[in-house]
């Protein structure tokens, strides 16, 4: 969509399609969109943030990884970004058994592999054979467990393949979107001799790699760029039956700061833009027309902003100080009174110059169909935020400093990226905003990668500032983080089951809501899962940036969406003017 969001009624009568029995889904083979038809040809350039970590699906879990593999690559059945509904991507067409729980896909037949080589089942089952391989622990694993039990995958034939679920499962439609299709033939002998990991790493030859999606690799020049070329063998057409995608490469540029991609964006070195500030937004648009580029502001985005604390099974990892530390960050009161001290309206002022929302829990208003209007961002009291510390056996000594129990001082670090602007400001605005409490708050930059590598390895981080943007507004997308096994259950990853009766409420509510087809019933278990965010607070959720899209308007078929990725989304139709 350009610049209207979906209607609720729309996207829960796509919901609840999946949900009816014995119903037949044919489509029509390769139909095209709604798009004018482009010029074959040309360039287009892109800034990323950071360099690729890998270039692997199974494996890619930062933004910059997830955007070259998008281009790369294609699903079963599609969500399409702009009407946010399913349609066929290599999936032809598919049906569903009475009881909700077989999905018989039919493929599409005469398909290849970027290298050439055709597309059969058997690229099916190897890929989903991975994706549900707990060894290899991919993101999307969790997204395949329904009920505490996988979904398995047969071979009917070379062009038909049958999913079946333990369980009905909501939306199950959309739960083929992000599974791209892997060459076994490329892969098959490094999963079988356990060197997957290694599989494509950005710095492999392009003649690795292969690809169902519009373009695959030409270079990787470590530092500079990746560049992506035509894929010869793509499938699909325009109405008037000419091949896509339009352009024959795609640059992407590691630019390492927002405001340099401004500067590049302005001097002409790449063509569209995504993911900036409203700062820069307002020094954009005051040059819109000279410099032959249009702007949007599409409201608010899927993103969700967030602070959370090292609550981590610290054994064996020697860090003492963090440790002792923990018993401040479990206590629900603690928690309570940093959300209570922190200003989200000033974080909207200030950081997003009023272009962003303030949050209480992790669904934005930008998720017209899941957000529960009943709970309101905390309300900014230092006040109330005192007394929730009081109660807890916190006090304060003359000079105001906070201390615990024990008379130890409260002192704490913030983790942030140092690529990115916003929450590095965020950051520094609780810092303000907790001194008041007498909380000694310091915030500690790092490039994404060493942060990630401690959030998710080393565990050697007091509180983090990070965010979130769901690739769609289905709550099933979020099964990875609130159920306790969950891969990206941030605040204490690898915890096998709930260790508080809270956490074992949103067991329930997450895996009871996975397969309630009714969506009334689902939409209240979800509500009770956003209430309990909203109190609990394993996150403290503080504000959801507006989507700022910009492109020159050279840039044919540019229609930037609220869905991830959002100006790729259509890559096989943008062109060059």
């Amino acid at each position: 969509m350009r610049l209207s969001r979906l209607s609720g009624s729309i996207v829960a009568a796509c919901l609840l399609f999946a949900a009816i029995a014995a119903a037949t889904l044919a489509q029509s083979a390769g139909k095209a969109t709604p798009n004018e038809l482009g010029t074959p040809g040309g360039t287009l350039t892109i800034a990323l943030r950071s360099e690729p970590k890998t270039l692997n699906p199974a494996f890619a879990a930062d933004q910059s990884s997830q955007d070259v593999i998008y281009c790369m690559n294609a699903d079963l059945i599609h969500i399409n970004r702009e009407s946010q509904r399913t349609e066929p991507d290599l999936a032809e067409s598919w049906t569903v058994s009475r009881d909700g729980k077989i999905y018989t896909l039919h493929l599409r037949r005469g398909v290849r592999f970027s290298d050439g080589q055709p597309f059969t089942a058997d690229d099916v089952i190897f890929s989903f054979r991975v994706y549900l391989d707990a060894k290899i622990d991919s993101p999307q694993r969790d997204l395949l467990i329904i009920g505490g039990k996988p979904i398995s995958v047969e071979k009917i034939d070379a062009y038909t393949v049958r999913f079946i679920l333990p369980q009905r499962y909501a939306a199950a439609e959309r739960l083929f979107d992000g599974f791209p299709i892997l060459p076994r033939h490329l892969l098959q002998n490094a999963y079988a001799e356990s060197s997957f990991s290694k599989a494509w790493a950005v710095s492999a030859s392009p003649s690795q790699f292969a690809g169902l999606g519009p373009f695959r690799l030409a270079e990787y020049v470590p530092g500079q760029r990746i560049v992506l070329e035509r894929n010869p063998y793509y499938w699909k057409r325009d109405a008037a039956g000419k091949q896509l995608p339009y352009l024959d490469k795609l640059v992407f540029l590691f630019v390492p700061s927002e405001d340099a991609q401004v500067i590049r964006f302005l001097s002409g070195d790449t063509d569209v833009l995504d993911r900036f500030s409203s700062e820069n937004y307002s020094v954009l648009k005051a040059r819109e027309s000279a410099k032959r580029f249009h702007m949007d502001d599409l409201g608010a985005s899927l993103e969700y902003n967030f602070l959370f604390f090292n609550l981590n099974d610290l054994a064996g990892k020697n860090l003492p100080q963090i440790a002792a530390k923990q018993a401040w960050f479990a206590d629900v009161r603690f928690r309570q009174a940093v959300s209570s001290a922190i200003d989200r309206a000033a974080i909207v002022r200030l950081v997003y110059q009023g272009r962003a929302s303030a949050l209480a829990a992790q669904v934005t208003p930008g998720n017209k169909l899941w957000l529960d209007p009943a709970i309101k961002p905390a309300s900014h009291s230092v006040q109330h935020a005192r007394d929730l510390l009081k109660a807890a056996g916190f006090s304060w000594r003359a000079d105001g400093s906070l201390v615990d129990r024990g008379g130890g001082p409260v002192e704490f670090s913030i983790l942030t990226s140092s690529s990115n602007a916003q929450r590095a400001k965020i950051a520094t605005l609780i810092q303000s905003d907790l001194s008041a409490l007498g909380m000694n708050v310091h915030v500690v930059t790092l490039d994404f990668s060493a942060m990630a590598d401690r959030l998710l390895n080393s565990f050697d981080y007091e509180a983090a500032i990070m965010g979130l943007a769901d690739g769609d507004a289905d709550p099933n997308t979020e099964m990875n983080i609130w159920p306790s096994s969950g891969g990206m259950h941030i605040w204490h990853l690898n915890e096998q089951r709930a260790v508080t009766p809270w956490e074992a409420e949103l067991d329930r509510l997450m895996n009871q809501q996975l397969v309630t087809l009714d969506y009334p019933k689902r939409r209240q278990l979800y509500d009770r899962v956003q209430q309990i965010v909203a109190n609990q607070l394993p996150i403290i959720c503080l504000a959801s940036p507006d989507v700022l899209v910009a492109a020159k308007d050279r840039v044919g078929n540019f229609s930037p969406a609220i869905l991830e990725p959002y100006v790729l989304w259509n890559v096989d139709r943008l062109y060059v003017r």
